[in-house]
C-alpha cells in the first residue's frame, strides 16, 4: 500500500513474526498516548493561561 515494511500476509507466516509486529504496535501506542495526568496538567495550564485575572470596574485601585 504505502511501499514500505512487510506485506500483511508475509507477517503472519511466523508465530514470530506475528509477535513482532504486535509488538510494533503496542510500542507506538505506548509512546503517543500521554499519561494521564500529564495531559490534565497541560489542560489546567492551558486553562488557567487563557483566563485572564478579572479586574472589577469598581475597584478603588484602578
Amino acid at each position: 500500500m504505502f511501499g514500505f515494511g512487510p506485506k500483511i500476509n508475509q507477517v503472519f507466516r511466523s508465530r514470530w513474526k506475528a509477535i513482532g509486529w504486535s509488538l510494533g504496535v503496542l510500542l507506538t501506542a505506548y509512546c503517543t498516548v500521554p499519561v494521564a495526568d500529564q495531559a490534565r496538567q497541560h489542560e489546567a495550564a492551558k486553562v488557567s493561561a487563557a483566563q485572564e485575572a478579572h479586574k472589577s470596574p469598581w475597584s478603588k485601585d484602578r
